[in-house]
């Protein structure tokens, strides 16, 4: 298999509707594919404390979550026999309610996308250097913990 190199993966703000609908148009084309599988992560508006939150401000060590994520996915290409594999991560201010995570996998079965997408999933939330800052409405953050 070849060596692929480390994509970028992060995208200022939420990720659009408009993104994630293009992402699957293009696929169209890729007539061996059979099957995908998509995983959207959504800004809840949890309460803390009494609180609402509003957004989550999203910060990263770029370079090192760069080579993690490069890391991760030649693990999960090597483990499950993916077409392909694409992961949008939102840096920055995403509102209660927007996109923050964009997983999609895609192989010629469907098992093995949607095998592979819940894995790149845990694997991103556990292991990314990816922090979020949880901003309640009355402007007061917390650092989230993914759960």
């Amino acid at each position: 298999m070849k060596e692929r190199t480390p994509k970028n993966i992060f995208v200022q703000g939420a990720i659009s509707s408009g993104f994630i609908a293009d992402s699957i148009q293009k696929h169209s084309t890729k007539k061996e594919i059979g099957g995908h599988s998509i995983f959207m992560g959504q800004v809840r508006a949890d309460e803390i404390n009494g609180k609402k939150v509003v957004a989550i401000e999203y910060t990263a060590y770029e370079e090192m979550a760069l080579q993690k994520m490069h890391e991760i996915r030649e693990a999960v290409f090597a483990e499950y026999p993916l077409t392909c594999m694409h992961v949008y991560h939102s840096l920055g201010k995403v509102l209660a309610g927007e996109i923050c995570l964009f997983v999609f996998t895609s192989s010629a079965h469907r098992k093995a996308a949607t095998e592979a997408c819940s894995v790149l999933v845990e694997r991103i939330k556990a292991e990314l250097p990816v922090w979020g800052a949880e901003i309640l409405e009355d402007e007061t953050h917390q650092w989230k913990v993914n759960q």
